[in-house]
């Protein structure tokens, strides 16, 4: 049996239902939204938002051949007779992409929107007296609807490409906002000669007038009924990906069942409303159907070294990144071009996704949504966070080498070394001044990153030990008095008295127990002991 084509970087819907790629029905979204005209939906990047877009170019165009045998052929007959109007109305289409370009000067934005503007002006007209980009995208548009006797479609497709790519340039950033402002705001002032409007981005920029101007605007971001648009369902994965999932089970040599828990673990759980379900991410899914390896394909298509600053920058603490990070329904859907506040931007560009809606008092609990995003980031945060490759011979992988060989002295010894290498001065203020909180997220970053090797609980709470690292053989119960008074042997001792190992004691692994303390004044771990217990 041929293998089937898979989309992975197809964003036609023409291209894929004319070339036979394997299509995952979203038609039913276009019914929902044919209820309104002017929308927006902001997701992370190779999420599908491209393709939903082109998808609904070709429905306003009239395209009834592509949406053979799909949702949206079954009911466009009877939508058209509930709404006495023709079927499959074919509308003037005025599709806007800004993925095009690299946005570095301010020609670059002004030259993709003269270049879209003299292609409509083509087929609808120009007039002369219209000088500025605004004024020609709305005579573009009263003339689209004049020459057409139909009302105009306007999708626009990462609106927001340019305002991303340079946050690091506050004043061309502003000058970009001005623009993009003025420029969206025709859609408001066109609205008796627009049939339906779609805007799609990675963030939601509220300095930007076409959300705070825009007010007939429907933001569709964070609603449940829309929380799978982009992105994948476990339902629609074992409706549409059988044939996938057996061959990768094979490669794998895995049962189908351990085969879905695996694709869940590294790929699954981005939410992005109240409620709702869960889904993979696409261009992942898609990748690692067609190769047979499990690998950070999203991830590895570029981080904005931004996110990071913005983090370092705010002096924020990392663990809380673990599913710790809460936020109000203002707090979820806001962002400005600043780092004094990076948990809108990490939620809107894929890097935290909501865990839990807390109904009673209003607020999200957000955090990693799998492991692809939880580890790739993690190696990001440590090239900013620990002074490991930078001449030290130290690494993760040396982390690592110590547990295999259940060297807790080496272990230990090789983190004072990172310890005393981080960067601290107490003069000169324009040098990086690690607080006393940078050194639990070094502690932190080691733990967490050792995860991808090993099974790692990071985040202490009552009843835990600070840090627990589990291999085939032996498990490691860590606990750190530091900034504190407590001796080694008095974390041991708490170790000891909370019996953290008595949910171990069943697993037939040896328990190692391992108590630190740490001085304030040298900035460093002062002293360990450790207690070996039998394995059962």
């Amino acid at each position: 049996m041929a293998e089937r084509k898979l989309p992975i970087g197809v964003q036609d819907f023409e291209k894929i239902i004319a070339e036979g790629y394997n299509y995952v029905d979203k038609t039913q979204y276009i019914v929902q939204l044919l209820k309104g005209s002017v929308y927006f939906l902001n997701r992370p990047r190779r999420f599908g938002k491209s393709l939903f877009l082109s998808t609904l170019a070709a429905y306003f165009r009239g395209q009834k051949e592509l949406f053979k045998g799909l949702y949206l052929e079954k009911v466009e007959e009877e939508l058209a007779r509930q709404e006495k109007r023709e079927a499959w109305i074919e509308y003037p289409v005025l599709y806007l992409d800004f993925n095009t370009e690299n946005y570095k000067k301010l020609e670059d934005l002004e030259n993709i929107l003269h270049t879209h503007l003299k292609a409509w002006e083509t087929l609808y007209g120009k007039d002369e007296a219209e000088r500025t980009l605004s004024s020609r995208f709305k005579g573009v548009i009263q003339r689209a609807y004049e020459k057409t006797s139909k009302k105009v479609v306007v999708l626009i497709d990462e609106y927001d490409k340019a305002l991303l790519d340079t946050l690091d340039n506050e004043d061309l950033n502003i000058q970009y906002r001005d623009i993009l402002g003025a420029f969206f705001s025709v859609i408001k002032t066109c609205d008796e000669y627009l049939r339906f409007s779609f805007l799609t981005g990675v963030s939601k920029f509220s300095e930007v007038s076409v959300f705070s101007g825009l007010n007939n605007l429907r933001d569709i971001s964070q609603l449940p009924d829309f929380a799978a648009i982009c992105g994948i369902t476990e339902t629609e994965l074992n409706a549409n990906f059988v044939p996938e999932m057996k061959a990768l089970a094979d490669k794998l040599k895995l049962p189908i069942n351990e085969t879905l828990e695996t694709l869940r673990k590294r790929y699954d759980g981005y939410l992005f409303a109240q409620e709702g379900e869960n889904v993979y991410n696409p261009f992942s899914l898609l990748n690692t159907f067609a190769s047979r390896v499990l690998k950070d394909y999203w991830y590895a298509t570029g981080t904005p070294d931004f996110l990071v600053k913005y983090l370092k920058e705010a002096h924020y603490f990392i663990p809380d990144l673990e599913g710790g990070v809460r936020l109000d329904d203002y707090g979820l859907d806001k962002h400005r071009a600043d780092a004094h506040d990076p948990i809108p931007i990490l939620f809107q560009t894929g890097y935290l996704t909501i865990k839990e809606y807390i109904a009673g008092r209003n607020y999200y609990r957000l955090g990693y949504p799998n492991d692809e995003v939880r580890y790739g980031f993690l190696n990001n945060l440590k090239s900013s966070f620990l002074p490991l490759d930078r001449g030290l011979g130290i690494s993760i992988f040396k982390f690592l080498d110590d547990v295999d060989a259940q060297d807790v002295d080496a272990f230990m010894e090789r983190l004072q070394t990172v310890f005393a290498n981080l960067p601290y001065d107490t003069t000169a203020r324009e040098e990086i001044k690690f607080r006393e909180r940078d050194y639990q997220i070094v502690v932190y970053l080691i733990f967490a990153l050792l995860g991808q090797y090993t099974e790692t609980e990071v985040v202490g709470t009552t009843g835990r030990a600070d840090c627990v690292v589990i291999t085939a053989t032996t498990v490691y119960l860590f606990e750190l008095k530091l900034w504190s008074a407590g001796t080694a042997e008095e974390a041991l001792q708490q170790i000891i008295e909370k019996d953290y190992a008595a949910k171990y004691a069943s697993s037939g692994k040896e328990i190692i127990l391992i108590g630190a303390s740490f001085d304030v004044e040298k900035r460093n771990i002062k002293e360990w002991v450790i207690q070996r217990k039998e394995c059962r």
